[in-house]
């Protein structure tokens, strides 16, 4: 007979012999008990990841806030909004008579204070202050407020739209306590970073989190040409509305970024610009209340898989020029589509970032020397940089059923001529033969061509007509690389594109 003491010894046994095997089986799925055999582990995978160094323990964020925080500032805007300001759906209707009619009673419609809330902190200890350009751009009057509560007036000392950077100052004595400037090149991925700000007015408010990536474009810039100098960092350190302008600190309390932007779309997604771009154009905003930069004249792209194969590349390093302005410094100096420049001033050029990032910073008429490879030959093009002019830069880029080269390719083309030249609005002094027709989910249509598209060149030779066009392809092998070179009506722009034949 099994006694209730015996009953109760039975159920522990089985508990922890069900746990063991549990914890067995568990334990072997994740991974956290050796296998009882050799494994075939191929030697690419055992050789493909060095090892890590031993764990580490965490920063003490306590003492790096501490030492950061007294050098990061609330920063409190004002400026007044007038009514035809308002004016949003048409330039000559009134909202109010838009939505209610006219001789409905009009509420009091004088002009209203607006106020905004971001973060800044010093660089040095006069009281320069490096905040976002949009957090005080069109401010009549802002505020600054310190650790300690004190509050002092500021004036704008320069602003860049196009990196997003503001210089400020305040009204009142240091020596006020700075941050250093680190380098965010070193910066790696999986870092420890730290944000402080004044999100939603909950002033100097310490998130922590880490750098998710570099390098990022998110489009942000009411300026499309401005995205060029887009190279955001990413991080999972909280960042919400308020922290613009505020620091993004590594764990030795030097300024990593400055934080700019979220993705309101997802969780713990925030961007900062880089603090070497925020130390390329302090000195200029310091001395000159504004950036002015050098300027090529010329639309490019990175070299990407098929562009190193059609021109037959060694690598992909380079930014590969698509057009040249015309009457541009580039032009005048003799750079030509097709160009790969691949170092600037004796640095080399990675990649079309690069390459805006090193011109300008020069300023205009400097002499650059842009090393090239042309045809597979390499030379050097002497370019006296002209001033980036607004709103611009160096650009970056982004069906007949018979069994032809031009069908394989997805496409129909067609002479240019008076009727063809009218339907797609293509200037006189333009040649080539223009796209009519393309197929869907083709070689032409993933290229992304489209009609009204002009292809001047394919390879090396220029075509002027539908027949030339077909017998420069007639030749071209099934997985043969072909290089076009056209032009683009909407835009007004020559650029290259890549296709495959099948």
């Amino acid at each position: 007979m099994i006694t209730s003491q015996h009953k109760r010894l039975l159920s522990m046994s089985a508990v922890a012999v069900g746990s063991l095997v549990i914890g067995i089986v568990l334990a072997g799925g994740l991974g956290f008990t050796p296998a009882g055999v050799a494994s075939k582990e191929s030697p690419a995978a055992s050789a493909a990841l060095p090892p890590l160094p031993p764990p580490s323990s965490y920063p003490d964020f306590a003492a790096l806030a501490a030492r950061v925080t007294p050098a990061v500032v609330a920063v409190y805007t004002e400026d007044v909004v007038k009514p035809q300001e308002m004016r949003r759906y048409h330039q000559d209707v009134d909202p109010f008579e838009f939505f209610f009619g006219p001789g409905f009673p009009r509420p009091d419609m004088r002009p209203r204070k607006r106020a905004g809330a971001g973060s800044g902190f010093f660089i040095d200890p006069d009281g320069l202050i490096v905040t976002n350009n949009h957090v005080v751009e069109g401010a009549e009057k802002i505020n600054v407020r310190l650790t300690d509560g004190t509050e002092m007036r500021a004036k704008i000392v320069g602003r860049d739209p196009a990196t997003d950077v503001a210089l400020i100052k305040v009204e009142g004595k240091g020596p006020f306590p700075s941050l250093p400037l680190g380098d965010s090149d070193a910066l790696r991925v999986g870092e420890w970073v730290m944000a402080v700000g004044n999100p939603l007015a909950m002033e100097h408010t310490v998130t922590v989190g880490v750098v998710s990536a570099k390098g990022r474009r998110i489009g942000i810039s009411p300026d499309p040409n401005a995205s060029s100098f887009e190279d955001f960092i990413q991080t999972d350190a909280a960042i919400n509305l308020g922290n613009s302008g505020g620091p993004l600190v590594n764990v030795r309390g030097e300024v990593a970024g400055m934080n700019t932007a979220i993705n309101a779309g997802g969780q713990n997604l925030g961007f900062a610009i880089p603090v070497n771009t925020i130390k390329m154009v302090v000195p200029q905003l310091k001395e000159k209340g504004k950036v002015v930069r050098g300027y090529i004249g010329v639309q490019i792209t990175d070299v990407d898989q098929r562009a190193q194969e059609s021109f037959k590349l060694t690598s992909r390093e380079g930014a590969l020029v698509q057009s040249v302005t015309s009457g541009g410094p580039g032009d005048k100096a003799g750079l030509k589509a097709g160009d790969v420049i691949v170092a600037a001033g004796g640095v080399p050029v990675k990649d079309t970032r690069t390459l805006i990032y090193r011109v300008s910073a020069i300023p205009p008429g400097q002499k650059v020397d842009l090393d090239v490879i042309r045809d597979g030959k390499h030379s050097t093009v002497a370019v006296i940089l002209g001033e980036r002019p607004s709103g611009e830069g160096e650009e970056q880029s982004s069906t007949a059923k018979e069994d032809t080269p031009t069908s394989k390719l997805g496409l129909q083309v067609d002479d240019l001529s008076q009727r063809t030249r009218r339907q797609f609005e293509i200037p006189k002094d333009v040649d080539g033969v223009v796209v009519t027709d393309v197929t869907d989910l083709s070689p032409a249509d993933d290229a992304n061509l489209r009609p009204g598209d002009v292809i001047m060149r394919v390879n090396d030779h220029e075509v002027t007509s539908a027949g030339e066009f077909k017998d420069s392809i007639a030749g071209v092998r099934s997985g043969t690389m072909i290089r076009f070179y056209i032009y683009r009506p909407q835009g007004d722009v020559k650029t290259f594109v890549f296709l495959r034949m099948p």
